[in-house]
């Protein structure tokens, strides 16, 4: 009886977990885990056994590492990472399989992607400023919806202006992107090209928030509403995309877009009365028309 009952027995007790949060995300990334936003939850949580860390203590981890951030930054930056190192301890066998609800996360305020006559004004007042570097940058990021950490990383030697496209390396997604470009953004390149050297950056700026005060610097002097980077990259992109006629599969392709849920749901804008667009589209159609 002895032996059949030890052949039975669990093989996993709770007191037979004895990895540690740090040592569970070191196995995390050596396997290939995102480290984006990990090393402050690795941090927080340091040697403690991964089988005594609840839903709550990792909310609460949230919310101790952003207490003046949303919800939707404490579930991005904090429960997504630490979700993904516990399943991951899960499945090799270092602790048992919780659930971590996200946050509820705030209603976002509505966004206004850039139009058409917003661009135009904010590259011509870049042009009587002289800033044709911040000009080039918004327009590669509003027709190629590259991020701006992305644009702000672009070198000359990825830049191929006879072909029309730039390579961007190692995008958010982790794999490289072709984008091609306008033949307004190759007439402005080839106008900044001179003799930078091939590891120069393109568009000389060094990250992003040295690149949205001067946005909002010229959106001042042009008197039009100040666009953050990403509105007026990757939701001017896409929103103008649809309205001028792309299929979503095309659009997401193009601005290396993965889920049409993330693209439909956050980038595309509606345009403002939509309903009467739509109401005069179907006077086009003669459905009472005799055949």
């Amino acid at each position: 009886m002895q032996q059949f009952a030890h052949s039975f027995a669990p093989t996993s007790h709770p007191f037979m977990f004895t990895k540690s949060f740090a040592e569970t995300a070191a196995s995390y990334l050596e396997h290939g885990g995102d480290d984006r936003h990990l090393q402050p939850i690795i941090d927080h949580f340091g040697d403690r056994n991964l089988a005594t860390i609840f839903p709550f203590d990792v909310k609460q981890m949230a919310i101790d590492l952003y207490p003046t951030q949303s919800n939707a930054t404490r579930n991005r930056q904090a429960l997504t990472p630490a979700r993904a190192v516990i399943n991951h301890g899960y499945e090799r066998g270092w602790c048992n399989l919780i659930r971590i609800k996200k946050l509820r996360e705030e209603k976002p305020l509505p966004k206004t992607p850039a139009s058409p006559i917003w661009m135009h004004a904010f590259i011509r007042r870049c042009d009587r400023d002289g800033l044709p570097h911040l000009a080039a940058l918004v327009l590669f990021m509003a027709q190629t919806a590259a991020r701006v950490s992305e644009a702000v990383n672009l070198r000359w030697k990825d830049v191929d202006l006879p072909a029309r496209r730039a390579m961007i390396l190692k995008t958010k997604t982790g794999t490289n992107s072709i984008r091609h470009l306008t033949d307004e953004q190759v007439s402005r390149l080839r106008a900044m090209r001179g003799s930078e050297p091939d590891d120069a950056p393109v568009f000389r700026y060094r990250n992003r928030h040295a690149v949205n005060e001067r946005i909002k610097a010229v959106c001042r002097r042009a008197d039009i509403s100040y666009k953050s980077s990403h509105l007026c990259g990757r939701h001017t992109f896409a929103t103008t995309a649809i309205d001028l006629g792309m299929d979503v599969r095309t659009a997401m392709e193009a601005g290396d877009w993965k889920t049409a849920s993330i693209f439909l749901g956050i980038y595309v804008h509606p345009r403002q009365n939509s309903g009467r667009i739509v109401a005069d589209r179907f006077n086009a159609v003669q459905f009472d028309a005799v055949v």
